[in-house]
């Protein structure tokens, strides 16, 4: 019999009534399936129900579904049809039902306020949203008054009245001065809710003229001012004390009424003088702990995500010492509908059952009401496989037109609730998911699980057979799983095999085979052995293993279970592991660790390094013990100690200790006391009060330390107050109503006299409490119970004897105990970085809500399944941990294409608070991993087979494959290298027309649309041609090469030239940016034909623009691209003209961000306008010395040396251009030639300069840092490139110059 998970009888009806209430189908996330799936429409998008919008701005109303066929989308307005194409300024955005009315082109916001529905509908039916009310956010002026100063006597009380104009949203108050501070607050002086300010009682520097409550509008972002208030405060004397009255509320009693969820906010607030403390309590319960808080000096409750519990009254006391006065206010919580069990979608077979259940409850009950499509459903067109009973809708032996979108309303007078939820009937024939020809490997005596995922309608039946024509599986060494995946609980080396996954519905059949290999495990057959070896010895331990011949095993040793020593005397060899020349260090646990892919063993053995042989007689020795050691000039705090050295045993004594022994508080234990020189045989020593003295003296040389002296006469001092208080005094809570104290209790001797105590202080900061004190014995903590959670306190610990306290101690702040958090991180946000790298958003906690010291945030985050694969597997979290109050955080080795859930918690001493809401967010592609194998077989005299595996890390969905070769002859030469691209969905390839009884080497690898993956290599030989017949030549007519060789008709075979790596078909690689600010230095290498004429393209990165096209002047190999944009990434690539659209692969860089130093107007430093003077100096000396040469007839000296060594490169003065042969200032100048002096355009030789701008500029070495300023060498090339084009024949002026070096 096959086994299966199974449930008892007593609770199979429950678990029927549950398969129906989620759906009938599961419906596996595969993106294919659900591509081809029918699916009625679901709103996934939509404006909230109250919708206050910007009247500046233009009005955007969300609504956005999904379904398949896509859904067409319509809207109502105010319950009827609204026809946005007759509305100018209404547009719909494309594939979407959003809706843009067009505000800022002309158009009213008021005349757009209404209630709006959109339906979202498909073949299969039509979802609706919520009832989305838009409306214009108002911020009116102030209505005009005429306020009349206020005239207040001293201790009166007095209210400030706000009175803003009625906003939408209602506005946030304030109050100000005229210098726009704000007006301080206390318990004497507050804001009450309603936005006025209260005065218990009024004191003289109350009085000013410049009150000003302001009231902000935040969704306009105006503020609002309201004309200031006078208030003047008279004297009499003497100022009268009152007891407490409320200002408000008014009377004895009020009530409220808020809503399940919602903040609750209570206020009281009095008059007195002295100013009324207020108190708040529940009548007949207590404040919730963990959700109440206390806010405006304890004038307002705080109670947080109310609930029906918390109904009931609350009386706020205020009191004085002259009285009190309270007032109890009757809290009603009422509840809007919110969901018990909100309704899930159904995926039906046809003629099968289903239920919608639809639960909600609400302070009064909600209503119930059902639609189907967006119409009720009482008028709804009628379907006889539906019927409804209240808040279900129950399906019989449903077809494919019962395919519906149903709504559930659940409504009373706070609010209502709207879901849609689809009945989707399906008929489909079986699928099977699991790629065909899947290989499982395993371990001999382990689990084999091998997947059929599946999907059908009516749901598949699923058998497997063992080999393509075997009999079913049956009996208790299988497994069944519902997900249709076989398991096999023990596989054993007969196991392997192909097994084959039939699915099976009546709509049809399916099958997939899959491949099980069970491999031999991996043993240690000879373990490494306990070894004891001498000092400077060398030892070796032995790790012998057996293993599958199919897989390749990896050793590793460590020590002490972490890496070997980075050091050559540890040798790892092929079976063992030999330590040379052991030392100390090397003592301890050597493992011999065993990996493979599929398994992993090891053995541990402990190796001990003894001494190595006795070396001959030590002559130094430890000095021996001082002696005869005296006490003189006893004083309370001081005493001399005096003593005679030992043999120093030929080793000069270097130090002597001094030690102590308290034989009245820690009899038999010394201490350190002092030290001093060699030389010196007396110390003065310092005392403590309430002491019993011992001293003893030990010698320190160069060996060692002798053996203590014999302690001294004892000597008691007298007693007195502690000199000190206790250290490291702290408060911590150890549970949230407590504060523990702890600090480190004094030692024996610094008591200063019997009867050690502690006198412990504490009072909580802020608050105008008196210190609280306890004395006790002599311990290090003490706890003070029923504290408020985590709030600071002021701590002191003070330290008294018999005869009094020792000074008084300095105050710590401690804290009471944490509680863990209240609220999770809201506005979490995932921004993908690359394929392995992603960053983590989230919004902090209010700091109130943490309950303790904020130590950070842990962000949970996992894998759920692979996009390339849609496999799921075990899911394994991973915490990542931020400290402090970050908000963000990196989370890297991701892996590529993925889909990813992470939640975020806040972190304090207490623990961790609630986890934020699971976000979702996707890896990009990467490149793939290198193909499983690559296998070459069948050779012949011209063709070899090549097959493969796709790689085991996909890593996105795999483009192509590319295959490059190469033959190689008898000295390891390379020869013409050829590439080929093949589909990806291919797995073996037949190379015909190769030479025979050659080797070839095979480069093979795979890519992705990120681009191409590592490569795998073989190599391979065709066989020998033993008939001598004479071979084709490769590429005759046809072949994908040019010819590689040919043979002779005689016996011997003619090779051909081989090339080291040199391929014979023109190309450009190694393209290479270095971009500054506003240009880049663009380098390649090119192969092929002489004299090439290349150009460069390049564009915006990500742009559909065309590429501008750039000639390169002569055949350099660099070209420096001018004018870009800082900032902007760019696309680049270079070709050659009349190569038939032969060009390189694209590169992509980045120029600088724009310097703001870059701004600086050069023209206007003091350094530049020196320059350019001194150049005018000498430019004009120059004319004047010319002036006179010339006057006098004569030749420079320059100009005689010119004339003896003719240049035929240096032209006459052309009577057409009017320019000097001799000192030509033309921009086109031609290269020097060999034997040249440096001519008189100032271009220098490689030999006579190093420091050539050239190499700066345009060198291929040339570096730029991030704001364009240069950071390379001098190239080192050692012949230049002629000096052509716009980049490098400009005479470079001083501001460029200096700009290139900014």
């Amino acid at each position: 019999m096959m086994r299966k998970k199974s449930i008892s009888a007593s609770k199979a009806s429950l678990v029927l009534f549950l398969c129906q209430m989620i759906s009938a189908l599961e419906v596996p996330l595969d993106s294919k399936l659900l591509e081809e799936l029918s699916q009625p429409p679901t709103i996934t998008q939509q404006s909230p129900k109250d919708y206050i919008v910007d009247p500046r701005e233009n009005i955007v109303i969300q609504c956005e579904a999904k379904g398949k066929p896509p859904p067409s989308f319509s809207w109502t307005r105010n319950g009827t049809h609204f026809d946005i194409d007759k509305d100018a300024q209404v547009t719909m955005k494309p594939n979407s039902g959003t809706l843009v009315i067009n505000i800022m082109n002309g158009g009213k916001a008021e005349a757009y306020e209404g209630v709006y529905q959109c339906t979202a509908r498909n073949e299969r039916g039509a979802a609706i949203s919520n009832n989305i009310v838009v409306r214009p956010s108002r911020s009116p002026l102030w209505t005009k008054e005429k306020l009349e100063p206020n005239q207040v006597r001293e201790g009166d009380s007095l209210v400030l009245h706000c009175r803003p104009p009625v906003g939408l949203p209602p506005p946030i108050i304030f109050w100000m001065d005229n210098a726009f501070q704000r007006l301080p607050q206390s318990e004497r002086v507050s804001q009450g809710l309603n936005g006025d300010l209260y005065f218990s009682n009024v004191q003289p520097e109350d009085t000013r003229e410049d009150y000003i409550c302001y009231a902000r509008f935040n969704h306009t972002q105006t503020i609002q001012q309201k004309q200031p208030i006078s208030v003047k405060v008279f004297s009499t004397k003497p100022v009268t004390e009152r007891q407490p009255v409320l200002l408000t509320p008014t009377g004895s009693t009020s009530t409220k009424v808020e809503l399940r969820g919602n903040v609750l906010l209570l206020e009281c607030i009095a008059a007195g003088l002295p100013t009324p403390v207020i108190r708040w309590i529940k009548e007949g319960g207590e404040l919730p702990a963990n959700r109440t808080f206390f806010e405006n000096f304890k004038k307002t409750l705080k109670i947080i995500d109310v609930s029906e519990a918390d109904s009931g009254n609350y009386k706020c006391i205020a009191r004085n010492i002259l009285g009190s006065a309270h007032h109890v206010i009757s809290v009603t919580v009422k509840a809007a509908p919110y969901w018990i069990t909100a309704p899930r979608n159904l995926v039906l077979s046809p003629g099968e059952d289903g239920t919608l259940i639809c639960r909600a409850n609400g302070n009064p009950k909600p209503n119930i009401s059902w639609l189907a499509n967006g119409v009720p459903i009482a008028i709804a067109p009628e379907d006889p496989s539906r019927r409804v009973d209240g808040d279900t809708i129950i399906f019989s032996h449903v077809q494919e037109r019962s395919s519906a979108v149903y709504q559930c309303n659940a409504s009373n007078e706070y609010g209502y609730l709207l879901a849609n939820a689809f009945v989707n009937v399906l008929a489909e024939p079986p699928r099977i998911l699991t790629s065909a020809n899947k290989l499982y490997q395993v371990i001999s005596d382990s689990p084999a699980l091998l997947d059929c995922a599946y999907f059908g309608s009516p749901k598949p039946e699923i058998e497997w057979f063992k080999g393509v024509k075997g009999s079913i599986l049956r009996g208790n060494e299988y497994i069944f799983h519902d997900n249709g995946t076989l398991e096999i609980p023990v596989a054993q080396k007969d196991s392997t095999g192909t097994y084959t996954c039939v699915a099976r519905n009546e709509l049809g059949k399916i099958q997939n085979e899959v491949q099980l290999e069970v491999k031999d495990p991996t043993m240690i057959i000879k373990q490494p052995e306990y070894k004891v070896v001498q000092r400077y010895g060398q030892v070796s331990f032995e790790c012998i293993i057996k293993h599958d011949s199919t897989l390749l095993p990896a050793v590793i040793w460590l020590k002490d279970n972490d890496e070997l020593p980075d050091d050559e005397r540890f040798l790892v060899g092929k079976d063992n592991l030999t330590i040379m020349n052991v030392t100390d260090r090397d003592d301890g646990t050597y493992t011999c660790i065993v990996n493979t892919t599929l398994d992993s063993v090891s053995a541990s053995a402990v190796l001990t390094v003894v001494a190595a042989p006795p070396t001959p007689a030590i002559i130094y020795a430890r000095p021996n013990p001082p002696f005869d050691l005296e006490l003189t000039g006893q004083l309370e705090r001081s005493v001399e100690l005096s003593w005679i050295p030992g043999d120093e045993n030929n080793s000069p004594i270097t130090n002597f200790v001094i030690e102590y022994e308290d034989g009245l508080h820690e009899p038999g234990v010394w201490h350190y006391q002092t030290e001093v020189p060699g030389t010196q045989t007396t110390v003065q020593l310092k005392l403590s009060p309430y002491v019993n003295y011992s001293f003893r003296v030990i010698a320190v040389n160069e060996i060692g330390r002798s053996q203590p002296s014999e302690p001294s006469e004892q000597y008691l001092t007298k007693s007195a107050n502690p000199d000190e208080n206790p250290s490291n005094v702290q408060g911590i809570g150890s549970e949230p109503d407590n504060l523990v104290i702890t600090w480190e209790s004094l030692k024996g001797f610094q008591s200063n006299g019997p009867g050690l105590q502690y006198k412990v202080s504490w009072r909580q900061k802020d608050v105008d409490d008196e210190w609280t004190s306890v004395i006790v014995a002599n311990v290090s903590k003490y706890i003070v119970s029923g504290t408020p959670t985590f709030v600071p306190y002021e701590i002191k610990v003070q330290a008294l004897n018999d005869l009094g306290y020792a000074p008084e101690p300095s105050e710590v702040i401690g804290h009471s105990g944490e509680d863990l958090p209240m609220v999770a991180p809201g506005n979490v946000q995932v921004h993908v970085v690359n394929s392995t790298l992603a960053k983590v958003h989230w919004d902090p906690v209010p700091l109130k809500t943490v309950r303790g010291h904020l130590q950070g945030y842990k962000v949970y985050y996992w894998k759920v399944q692979s996009l390339s694969r849609r496999s799921r597997r075990h899911v394994e979290k991973k915490i990542l941990t931020f400290r402090g109050n970050k908000t963000f955080g990196m989370l890297p080795g991701l892996e590529p294409y993925s889909s990813y859930k992470l939640n975020v918690r806040v972190v304090n001493g207490k623990g961790e608070g609630p986890a934020s809401p699971d976000k979702v967010f996707k890896t990009p592609e990467g490149v793939p991993s290198s193909p499983s194998f690559l296998k070459i077989t069948n050779p012949t005299l011209d063709s070899l087979t090549l097959e493969w595996g796709s790689p085991t890390h996909p890593n996105g969905v795999l483009t192509s494959y590319i295959l490059k070769f190469q033959p190689i002859n008898n000295t390891h030469e390379l020869g013409p290298l050829v590439e080929i691209r093949i589909p990806a969905n291919e797995s073996s390839l037949i190379l015909k027309n190769l030479n025979y009884s050659t080797r070839y080497k095979f480069y093979f690898n795979a890519q992705t649309s990120v681009g191409s993956g590592s490569q795998i290599t073989e190599e391979a030989v065709t066989i020998m041609d033993e008939a001598g017949i004479l071979r084709p030549a490769v590429g005759a007519g046809k072949g994908y090469s040019e010819t590689l060789f040919a043979t002779s008709p005689v016996m011997h075979t003619v090779r051909p030239t081989f090339y080291k790596v040199q391929p014979l078909y023109p190309r450009i690689r190694n393209v290479t940016t270095a971009a500054a600010e506003t240009y880049a230095n663009i380098s390649w290498e090119y192969e092929g034909p002489d004299h090439a004429n290349f150009y460069v393209e390049y564009g915006v990165a990500g742009s559909k623009e065309d590429w501008k096209k750039e000639i390169v002047n002569g055949s350099r190999s660099f070209f420096v691209l001018k004018g870009l944009t800082p900032g902007t990434a760019y696309k680049v690539r270079v070709g050659a003209e009349g190569l038939s659209g032969f060009r390189s692969s694209e590169d992509v860089f980045e120029t600088g961000p724009a310097m703001a130093s870059r701004q600086v107007d050069i023209a206007t430093q003091g350094w530049f306008i020196g320059l350019m003077c001194a150049v005018a100096l000498l430019i004009l000396i120059l004319l004047i010395v010319c002036f006179i040469r010339r006057n006098k007839g004569g030749k420079y000296p320059v100009k005689e040396k010119e004339d003896a060594h003719a240049d035929p490169e240096i032209q006459p003065m052309k009577e057409d251009d009017g320019t000097f042969g001799e000192y030509s200032d033309a921009e086109d100048h031609k290269p020097l030639k060999k034997g040249s002096r440096t001519p008189s355009d100032r271009t220098v030789k490689k030999e006579d300069s190093d420091d050539s701008l050239v190499d700066y500029g345009e060198g291929v070495n040339g570096q730029f840092n991030e704001d364009g300023s240069f950071i390379g060498q001098y190239s080192g090339k050692k012949e230049k490139e002629p000096a052509e084009g716009n980049e490098s024949s400009e005479a470079p002026s001083p501001v460029n110059a200096m700009n290139s070096f900014v």
